[in-house]
């Protein structure tokens, strides 16, 4: 009997021992600028990339030149809507941020604050006015800067899946439209492509 109970003692011990260890988790810091990716899907490496080259090439374009020559000054820009069409949830807004990221650090165009930051802005002053603000620091309404261009676009996807793999294709469409005219002034196409095969103990 005490071999018996020792014995099922063990094996309660074993039991616990591999499921403790099969709920076990480990977490490692890395850079935030390392490529991984663990899915396939859309990622932040993808969003940074494509936004990064996408604005890249739309600042080499001749529209930026025949601007500065035709106003003696950089040209203002915002970015619009960016829509999402691909087959998964893909997070537009840090797309967006990318893209407002790689204009501003450009130094060749000024960048002005979105629709949504714009009636924050607004309501600020609007406080700053109530008589609790310093009058010498009170910002005037009627001096913000328009914007001469908007950027806008969509992240679309097809995908082609058979058993254990699939390819995705992303494509991002983008498109600079002069404000004043409605005029196309540049177009910008992107694709990235991966092949995912998923492993036979995969769950």
């Amino acid at each position: 009997m005490r071999i018996k109970k020792i014995l099922m003692a063990t094996v309660i011990g074993m039991v616990a021992y591999a499921l403790g260890g099969c709920s076990s988790t480990k977490i490692t810091r890395v850079e935030p600028a390392k490529t991984i990716d663990l899915s396939g899907r859309w990622n932040d490496t993808d969003s940074r990339l494509v936004a990064e080259e996408m604005i890249s090439d739309c600042l080499q374009r001749p529209w930026i030149n025949h601007f500065n020559e035709r106003n003696n000054r950089d040209p203002v820009v915002i970015v619009g809507i960016i829509t999402n069409r691909s087959h998964e949830h893909i997070d537009a807004q840090l797309f967006v941020e990318d893209l407002e990221q790689s204009l501003i650090n450009s130094g060749k165009v000024k960048f002005v604050a979105s629709k949504q930051e714009r009636l924050g802005v607004r309501d600020e002053r609007d406080e700053q006015s109530q008589g609790y603000t310093d009058k010498d620091t009170i910002k005037k309404k009627g001096k913000e800067t328009g914007a001469d261009f908007m950027i806008i676009g969509s992240v679309n996807s097809i995908k082609d899946e058979t058993k254990g793999k699939y390819v995705i294709l992303y494509q991002v469409n983008l498109e600079l439209v002069d404000l004043e005219n409605n005029q196309k002034v540049w177009i910008g196409q992107k694709e990235i492509k991966k092949m995912v095969q998923k492993s036979k103990y995969s769950l």
